[in-house]
């Protein structure tokens, strides 16, 4: 296990302490100085997202770039979202159906991004893709924020309504460049099938009607 790769766990495990932090009450001691909830939430927060790009940066700069790595590094960031946004939701921060769209826009790339690699196909992020965290996270951070200065209320407001329909954008660029060349793939996977199942059975027709002539010059 390597660095980056921890520090991608690291991010997982902040999950449960960010929505602990955002759903409590009252306020937390930390030694002897005292942390209100939603400042400590912003920062476990900010530190998740920081793991994000460290733990990128450093594979690619150390060359530690796994297979693990690159499966587990979108799981940790939809689960670090995904738990911010429900958590916000439920102490009335987010409206519910802004979030509905954001996770829903994960699940929906998920399930394209599925359906590539099983036609063995490979969808890298597209640009609008590689910046959708960056804004996902300012955003979160000024709700947080906002309920500690209420006149960042406005800006996480606007905020979301942007992430929203940055994520609807994206989504939308992913399908238009890819959807088409997955479908191509699995139907030139899917002629190869016919062809090769039609060809074995002009074979069986052929040694069929070898078999039938050797009878008949047999009986002959």
């Amino acid at each position: 296990m390597n660095l980056p790769n921890l520090l991608t766990l690291l991010r997982i495990f902040f999950v449960p302490l960010l929505v602990a932090a955002l759903l409590a009450d009252g306020t937390w001691i930390a030694h002897w100085i005292p942390v209100s909830r939603e400042m400590f939430a912003l920062g476990v927060f900010l530190a998740a997202a920081a793991t994000d790009l460290i733990d990128g940066w450093l594979a690619r700069r150390w060359g530690q770039v796994t297979t693990v790595g690159t499966l587990l590094d979108p799981i940790a960031d939809k689960l670090l979202v995904s738990a911010a946004l429900v958590s916000l939701v439920d102490i009335h921060r987010v409206a519910a159906w802004i979030v509905i769209l954001i996770i829903g826009r994960e699940f929906a790339v998920s399930g394209l991004r599925s359906i590539a690699a099983a036609a063995g196909y490979t969808i890298k992020a597209s640009e609008l893709g590689k910046t959708k965290m960056a804004s996902q996270v300012l955003a979160i951070s000024l709700v947080i924020a906002g309920i500690r200065w209420p006149q960042l209320d406005q800006i996480g407001a606007i905020g979301m309504w942007a992430v929203m329909l940055f994520g609807i954008l994206s989504a939308a660029d992913y399908f238009r460049k890819f959807w088409r060349k997955v479908d191509d793939q699995v139907k030139k996977r899917r002629r190869r099938e016919l062809l090769r199942l039609e060809r074995q059975k002009q074979r069986e027709a052929a040694l069929r009607a070898v078999a039938l002539a050797s009878r008949d010059v047999e009986n002959g």
